[in-house]
């Protein structure tokens, strides 16, 4: 039986693309074999990879002097590659709001003059600084800010006001909201919260900024060679990249973007004002700044944090346990998560309140 996973991540797909990936597991399009066992430069697999390059463009619109690239090592190795090759300065500034950006700002630091523009963390990331208060130093490469914080459930709905290039990591909310590419010089994001399995992270690159790889840059982590080699200089993560086709193709089939974008804004309006209207269940950030991908809660006392997880794991909605920097529960409802999926765990919600006031 198939339970409602609402991990951060890997996370769950939609069951249409586990369907397409298993009927063509031991059989991928007559070739007689599966994804993962042919060459990555095969005509097949290169027809895979062109798919899934265009498909994103086209989901995105993302404007034609940006390159894609499908690379490995997770979000996090971007942490150093964007500073490795985007510094010419050798300065930028970060906004820390959550643990992933702050590991980011701290890689930074190993290879340049890095500063922290704004921070939530004396409110434990409860809140998005205002980015109309906001001050950048001059003359820096770029700025970088995490779009949604994934641990504690907050999101960007205004962008950093400078003129410096924008940097982005979007691991958990790419293509769940419209976003205007052309506002940023760089988007990062591992596939395994809204895409397809851990393995393949996504690169959208303004292609002027490409070239200026600092001397000491790992060839892997050169973003021209993976644009010049359309992400095959090595072999990449083949089964992800597929996936990742597939749920591209999955997302236009039910109208692209801005529909996803409607049904995610309904899913958490759905559990937020459940919460709202809750005297047990409590959602400790700014309202305004609230994640539509990740939504934390807790009940009155750890206790029963702990007994709601279990219970809620034995009637099929697992994985709620928070992260260990935030505690209590969260429900990360991502694209594949259906309505019917938040339904059970408001369901739920009602249900182990009344028993346990």
């Amino acid at each position: 039986m198939r339970v409602f996973n609402f991990a951060a991540g890997p996370s769950t797909l939609p069951i249409p693309v586990l369907e397409q990936a298993q009927k063509e597991l031991l059989d991928f399009n007559g070739t007689g074999m599966s994804i993962t066992e042919m060459s990555h430069r095969s005509k097949p697999f290169m027809a895979v990879n062109d798919e899934a390059n265009a498909l994103l463009r086209e989901l995105m619109n993302i404007p034609d002097d940006y390159s894609v690239l499908f690379v490995q090592g997770g979000a996090s190795q971007q942490f150093a590659a964007v500073p490795l090759n985007l510094l010419k300065n050798g300065k930028a500034d970060y906004i820390l709001t959550g643990n992933f950006a702050t590991k980011a700002y701290e890689e930074g630091l190993k290879y340049g003059d890095m500063a922290i523009a704004a921070s939530s963390k004396e409110a434990n990331y409860t809140y998005i600084p205002d980015m109309n208060e906001v001050k950048f130093r001059d003359g820096i490469d770029y700025v970088h800010f995490t779009y949604n914080n994934t641990i504690f459930g907050s999101r960007f709905t205004t962008l950093p006001k400078t003129d410096a290039t924008l940097v982005t990591d979007m691991s958990s909310n790419i293509l769940s909201e419209v976003v205007d590419v052309s506002k940023f010089g760089l988007i990062y994001a591992g596939a395994q919260k809204n895409i397809a399995p851990a393995g393949v992270t996504i690169v959208i690159v303004k292609k002027e900024l490409l070239g200026n790889a600092s001397p000491i840059c790992p060839t892997m982590l050169n973003y021209a060679i993976h644009d010049k080699n359309d992400s095959l200089y090595n072999t990449p993560p083949c089964f992800p990249i597929y996936v990742s086709m597939l749920v591209f193709r999955w997302l236009k089939a039910m109208g692209g973007v801005p529909a996803i974008q409607k049904i995610n804004e309904e899913k958490a309006k759905m559990l937020y004002d459940f919460i709202d209207n809750s005297s047990f269940y409590t959602n400790k950030i700014n309202k305004k700044d609230r994640s539509i991908m990740n939504v934390p809660f807790v009940s009155p006392s750890e206790e029963l944090d702990a007994k709601f997880i279990k219970e809620a794991t034995a009637e099929g909605l697992v994985s709620l346990k928070g992260h260990r920097l935030a505690g209590g529960m969260r429900a990360s409802i991502y694209n594949a998560m259906p309505v019917e999926g938040v339904k059970a765990l408001i369901n739920f919600m009602k249900k182990f309140e009344m028993e346990n006031r």
